[in-house]
């Protein structure tokens, strides 16, 4: 039974096997390593996954999410039509299709698995994800730290020297800046600082906010799918960047055309608030390091380390070119696939050592004195610590005749425990005594998934190892059985749907996005290959399916020329009655 890594992203998620002595990544139905992180449920009731689900975000966007990662850990409730799901049953319905794609290529049971989160999620935020995985079935060996994957595969793949070495992971929704040393066949990260709400993402916003803002629009006021259309060409248009002097966004509301000629410097102007964020963290990992020595090679990784402009920026911030590192989108999936490797125990990895470090301070809330009103924090396991970290500190009553004390357990990096992070608290029984007399032993061990267990032992012999978090993280047996039979009721798209799926989403799409003769060529494509695909024909919908296909895909390069010039009608297959 195979153990398989997955790199859970915002954007796109991954899976990864190690065997015959390399990381191999595990493609889907489609044939791509990549399964957008998106997910739509159909009028029937059927839930797509991936690449065809993202389609959707135009032609259907009040069914569909994406880029959930960014909420796991929250209260937030996604609605998809007459549905309602947490972010952890949408991560759930991902990790599922990697579950399906991995079991269907692999041909063994997969029911354990090593992924991967962003370094700096928080304890709630990894609850979470472990939640999604048993939701899914699977059994997490590890979490790992998503720039700790990066640096593991960079060592192993490169082969480097001994040296120290600044990943910055940039995916769509967060960044992670870690700190490396690479000796011998010991990776150990010294530190890790970074910002969940700050990606990708975030230059795709900014690119629409100046789209609106030159056009006279109100993000707000537009219809769902002209958003999600301008999303987007947003995205596409800052990738384009990197090849293109300058690329144009244009939408159709009503009878009028809105565009924006996008170029490399109005995109720079328009990244400097995202990027002085970037120059925060970053600076902050400097100065979290223990060593001094020489940062000897800064390398990128994730969805958004390849753009021009982040280059550029980077390049001015240390003086030199940031290495972008071999497949910056695939890298961590590649290092989850050979931890997962590690966990089974491959015997060409087993002399393969990597260290890990605790993201946050955690601690609890502390009063200085009796009539203290504002509790700050008392920190146990401090950041940057080596993981598994375990710490013992000892607390004493303030008040005679006190009988308890109640510990609030936080993670965070204020003084006062109310800027923090609150992740649960537990109480131990003390006998009544003088203020001082009576104490409590409190335990915090951080494990090397960064999850926290927290115990405490009072001096009268009560000892409590129960920690109260986010109740919708913690399902009791009862609680997680009935949300994985709600899960596994919910019909995935049949195996080799996919694809012909994916070809009518794209149509629809194009018809959201199209006017004029465009629309009804969109509108004419998508009838006939709906008609193809009611027919319970294989034969048929293969030969049709390339043919449709090319055909959208002239549709989509939107080309100046006339479309019924380009002879898309030739040839065409009759369709039987």
């Amino acid at each position: 039974m195979a153990i398989i890594g997955i790199d859970l992203g915002t954007t796109n998620s991954l899976a990864c096997v190690y065997r015959n002595g390399r990381a191999e990544l595990i493609p889907n139905e489609l044939g791509d390593f990549k399964t957008s992180s998106a997910v739509s449920v159909l009028e029937d009731g059927t839930v797509l996954v991936g690449a065809a689900a993202k389609e959707r975000l135009v032609s259907h966007p009040e069914s569909t999410a994406a880029s959930f990662k960014i909420w796991m850990g929250t209260e937030k409730r996604l609605n998809l039509g007459i549905r309602q799901f947490k972010p952890e049953e949408l991560s759930a319905l991902v990790l599922r299709q990697l579950l399906e794609d991995s079991t269907r290529y692999l041909g063994e049971p997969v029911e354990e698995a090593v992924i991967s989160v962003p370094a700096y999620f928080n304890d709630d935020q990894r609850c979470a994800t472990k939640l999604a995985a048993q939701l899914a079935g699977l059994t997490v060996r590890r979490l790992i730290n998503e720039p700790s994957a990066a640096a593991l595969y960079h060592r192993y793949s490169t082969q480097s020297g001994d040296s120290q070495m600044m990943i910055v992971d940039f995916g769509g929704g967060t960044l992670d800046v870690s700190i490396v040393d690479c000796f011998e066949n010991i990776i150990e990260i010294t530190a890790i600082v970074g910002d969940n709400r700050l990606g990708g993402n975030d230059i795709d916003h900014a690119i629409v906010a100046h789209f609106c803002k030159e056009n006279g629009l109100v993000e707000e006021r537009l219809a769902p799918s002209l958003r999600a259309s301008l999303y987007r060409q947003a995205e596409t248009a800052k990738i384009a960047l990197s090849d293109v002097q300058e690329t144009v966004i244009t939408i159709q509301q009503e009878n009028t055309q809105y565009s924006l000629v996008l170029t490399n410097a109005l995109l720079r102007q328009l990244c400097e608030p995202v990027f002085q964020k970037v120059r925060a963290v970053i600076t902050r990992a400097m100065k979290d390091r223990e060593r001094t020595s020489r940062i000897h090679d800064v390398v990128l990784v994730g969805g958004s380390s390849g753009l021009t402009v982040f280059g550029d920026f980077l390049e001015e911030l240390f003086g030199r070119r940031p290495h972008v590192a071999q497949k910056p989108d695939e890298i961590v999936a590649l290092g989850v696939g050979l931890c997962a490797g590690i966990k089974e125990r491959a015997e060409d990895l087993q002399d393969l050592v990597m260290t890990d470090v605790c993201p946050f301070s955690l601690g609890v809330a502390t009063y200085s004195y009796a009539g203290d009103k504002t509790p700050h924090m008392a920190v146990l396991i401090p950041r940057s610590s080596m993981l598994p970290a375990s710490h013992q500190e000892c607390f004493y009553t303030l008040h005679n005749h006190q009988n308890r004390l109640r510990f609030e357990i936080y993670q965070g990096e204020g003084y006062f425990a109310s800027e923090n992070l609150k992740l649960g608290e537990l109480e131990v029984q003390v006998p009544p005594g003088l203020a001082g007399e009576q104490s409590a032993l409190v335990t915090f061990t951080y494990d090397i998934d960064g999850i926290l267990h927290v115990s405490a032992k009072s001096s009268g012999g009560d000892y409590r190892d129960t920690l109260l978090l986010n109740p919708n993280l913690h399902l009791s047996e009862e609680g997680q059985a009935e949300a994985m039979e709600r899960i596994r009721q919910i019909q995935l798209a049949a195996q080799g749907s996919q694809k012909e799926q994916l070809l009518l989403e794209r149509g629809l799409r194009l018809y959201e996005q199209t006017i004029g003769q465009r629309r009804k060529l969109a509108a004419e494509l998508v009838g006939y290959w709906k008609q193809i695909m009611e027919q319970n024909d294989l034969i048929e919908r293969e030969r049709n399916y390339e043919w449709v296909k090319e055909r959208l895909d002239l549709l989509e390069a939107q080309t100046e020329m006339d479309p019924l010039a380009c002879g898309f009608w030739r040839d065409e297959p009759e369709v039987d009655e």
